[in-house]
């Protein structure tokens, strides 16, 4: 049984394995017997592209799909790791799910961790498990951190080269990258199964070189189309480094190695540091092609939102034109509502002004006759005994009336009429003068109103006094004609 095949069982079988002592956290990359990556302890783990990070993880099919700081793992104080999303352009992928930017998410072991999106129907390239697992087992998959490549790297002294000299048909090899590859010096056998070395990159300007200039790439297809060149011209070196080292390989295998063998690994040797320089410049090209498409998808981005905020600025000034047409358009018809409101309540005015002056005058003629009519009941219809408006008016032989009660204690005194002296012979209720008071008095004061209905109450009390002393209630007059 292998290790992978190990880990794996152990994987599914935690409680296999009771020792602890030297367990540690890691993402296994699924299907890879390298590349996991430790998470040390009470620390921040940062993945991405750049070299400020502590894995860096570069993308064969894609260099962008992986961004300069991807994401970052940090375990919590409960001993439970998280992994925050710090923007990346492809995502974080947490058992199939993209979770938030800038949000740290909890992570239980096994869960499967994506960076990146697949491509071209090919599933993704950097897939990892959170597991949990004895470092003696699992540290021969664990990949370096980026400190330590770098300070491994400082510390090995670079191998000097040796000279050789070449025949008069070879020439010496450049620097450049269209300049012949060292595998077309080796010896004829050699050259039957060499294989050609990539072709020339193609002309873009670099970021030293000033604008204007021949290879100036025209647009961003062009940079993705060159950037596409690379990935497929590092693909190549990879193959071919990947058979030069077999080909080293099963010469060291050889049980005799004779100087012509010697020399092939010397070649081969040569050979393979070549195919890493070139491979290594490949890189750092394709690096700074990344971030130039990079720059130029954030400028495109920027003019973008910036057209896009004109556009909305030119779309709210046209909202705010067409509001103020219409803000216009209501106070030009309100103004002529108002105009049509004063017509009318001018018209208004005009009629209280002419009712107001048919008041006055109507109650003028009122107060006029009101004033005629009070002229008259007190010049005509007054009772000259009592000075009151006639109380069951009377009316003599002579043609004079009286009030009933007045005459009436007139006449125990005196037997003729008060004003022309003559005899009184008869006395007759004027129903017509009673009818006619009375309606008259219905539009006098209510003061004068009151006056009356108590000079009336009264005078009905005094009747009623009287009526025993009386006799049978006849008139004073009455009974003197009798006798």
């Amino acid at each position: 049984m292998g290790i992978m095949e190990e880990v794996d069982e152990d994987h599914n079988n935690p409680e296999g394995e009771t020792d602890t002592s030297d367990k540690i956290w890691c993402l296994k990359r699924v299907g890879k017997d390298s590349g996991w990556l430790r998470l040390s302890e009470n620390s921040e783990v940062t993945i991405g592209r750049g070299l400020n990070v502590t894995y860096q993880i570069l993308s064969v099919s894609c260099p962008l799909m992986i961004s300069r700081n991807h994401c970052m793992l940090k375990q919590k104080e409960d001993g439970q790791w998280t992994v925050t999303d710090n923007e990346s352009m492809n995502g974080v992928w947490v058992n199939g799910t993209r979770i938030s930017a800038r949000k740290p998410h909890v992570l239980q072991q096994g869960d499967v961790v994506r960076f990146g999106v697949p491509l071209d129907s090919n599933p993704v390239e950097f897939e990892y498990v959170l597991i949990y697992h004895s470092l003696s087992k699992i540290k021969d998959f664990l990949t370096k951190t980026v400190a330590a490549e770098a300070g491994a790297n400082a510390s090995v002294p670079k191998p000097k080269k040796s000279k050789r000299k070449f025949g008069t048909d070879e020439a010496e090899p450049g620097t450049t990258l269209d300049s012949k590859c060292k595998l077309y010096r080796s010896s004829a056998t050699d050259k039957a199964g060499a294989q050609p070395c990539p072709t020339a990159l193609p002309a873009c300007r670099w970021p030293d070189e000033p604008p204007g200039s021949s290879t100036d790439c025209s647009n961003s297809s062009q940079q993705l189309a060159t950037l596409q060149r690379y990935n497929n011209n590092l693909r190549a070196l990879r193959e071919r480094m990947g058979a030069t080292q077999k080909r080293a390989a099963e010469l060291e295998g050889q049980q005799h190695t004779g100087p012509e063998q010697q020399r092939k690994m010397l070649e081969l040797q040569e050979q393979m540091e070549v195919l890493q320089g070139q491979l290594n410049s490949q890189q750092e090209m394709a690096l700074q092609r990344v971030e130039m498409l990079e720059k130029s998808v954030c400028e495109e981005e920027r003019r973008l939102e910036i057209e896009k905020a004109q556009q909305k600025e030119d779309g709210l000034k046209k909202q705010l034109e067409d509001a103020l047409k219409e803000h216009r358009k209501v106070i030009e018809e309100l103004q002529h509502a108002r105009q049509g409101f004063k017509a009318v309540l001018q018209a208004k005015d005009k009629e209280l002004e002419v009712t107001k002056e048919e008041k006055e005058k109507a109650r003028a003629q009122k107060e006029e006759v009101v004033t005629q009519m009070t002229e008259v009941l007190e010049n005509e219809l007054q009772c000259i005994i009592c000075s009151e408006l006639f109380i069951e008016a009377v009316t003599l032989n002579c043609a004079h009336s009286f009030c009933h009660h007045c005459i009436s204690d007139w006449r125990r005194r005196k037997d003729e009429c008060p004003i022309c002296r003559q005899a009184i012979l008869s006395q007759t209720r004027s129903l017509v003068l009673d009818n006619c008071i009375d309606r008259m008095v219905e539009n006098l004061s209510a003061e004068m109103r009151e006056r009356r209905v108590a000079l009336i109450r009264e005078r009905k009390g005094e009747r009623s006094k009287q009526s025993p002393i009386c006799g049978s209630g006849g008139d004073p007059g009455q009974q003197q004609q009798r006798h």
